[in-house]
């Protein structure tokens, strides 16, 4: 197991305790843990662990321990691999002790939470370990679940990657439609200059080495290259050199990502990594208390 991530600030509870109140109340419903209370004794006290079954890179740990502290906040919850560290198959990520009924009551949202941030760091770090000897950095992008988008994009930061815009309101994408709408990109950064803030920056989607230099011509900040072959990229990195950021966007993974890296491009964007990574399988083992 590596050593944690030291560089990776944690997530304040503010961003995620309200979204962990609301899967408990979704999960628990109108009467409560029906199987738990009714088998369980109110007195009864366990320890338990949360444990890895596949290796991969821890992501939301304290978001599990908030669900179990959300029913009961007085379980002695310890973390034994923090979010940005890599973890083996069958070590421990953390472990609870207290009454034994709240922890069985957040045992599923606990580890729903987790196994998906933890799928997520994963896809982020494979990723970006198979383009590492290029200084091109993996983004993701705004193909987040609803209401998840803080979590899942601090998921992506655990594995290494960085955050694009996490919303509309604080940096300029300029797709497809809107230059359609627009009547080009000149048009387009027109219309944006005499609108927003001298700090936002603007980015121009490109699908084409003739749009991307009449962006350029715009000073445009970065430039999206969209689903364009490697051989085309080559060129658009050089034009764009110097002048505008490039991001790579469009059918990246594992397998072509050195192949993209290798053009020089700054960035490459991928959405599959927050909206299609497989979940990390995490299980809660529990024992009795006496």
């Amino acid at each position: 197991m590596s050593k944690s991530n030291e560089a990776l600030p944690p997530l304040y509870p503010i961003l995620y305790e309200e979204t962990v109140r609301r899967a408990l109340i979704e999960d628990l419903g109108r009467a409560g843990d029906l199987t738990t209370a009714a088998i369980v004794p109110p007195d009864a006290v366990a320890a338990a662990s949360i444990v890895a079954r596949r290796a991969g890179r821890v992501a939301g740990i304290t978001v599990a321990a908030a669900a179990f502290h959300c029913l009961e906040p007085h379980l002695d919850v310890s973390v034994r691999v923090a979010d940005g560290s890599d973890a083996e198959a069958g070590d421990t990520l953390l472990v609870v002790r207290g009454a034994a009924r709240p922890i069985l009551s957040a045992e599923r949202t606990a580890l729903n939470f987790l196994g998906h941030l933890c799928g997520i760091a994963t896809a982020t770090r494979d990723i970006a370990r198979a383009i590492q000897q290029y200084p091109t950095r993996v983004v993701c992008t705004r193909k987040t679940t609803p209401c998840l988008r803080a979590l899942e994009k601090y998921a992506v930061r655990a594995g290494g990657g960085a955050n694009h815009r996490f919303g509309l309101d604080d940096a300029v994408l300029v797709k497809d439609n809107h230059l359609i709408l627009a009547g080009g990109v000149s048009e387009a950064v027109r219309r944006l200059r005499g609108s927003v803030g001298h700090l936002v920056k603007i980015e121009v989607e490109v699908n084409s080495l003739e749009q991307l230099e009449e962006a350029l011509r715009e000073g445009i900040d970065a430039v999206l290259l969209d689903n364009m072959p490697v051989e085309t990229l080559v060129r658009a990195v050089r034009m764009a050199k110097g002048k505008a950021w490039t991001e790579a966007s469009g059918g990246i993974s594992p397998a072509n990502a050195p192949a993209i890296a290798a053009t020089g491009v700054d960035l490459i964007s991928l959405g599959w990594i927050t909206h299609s990574s497989p979940a990390l399988d995490v299980s809660l083992d529990l024992a009795i208390s006496l």
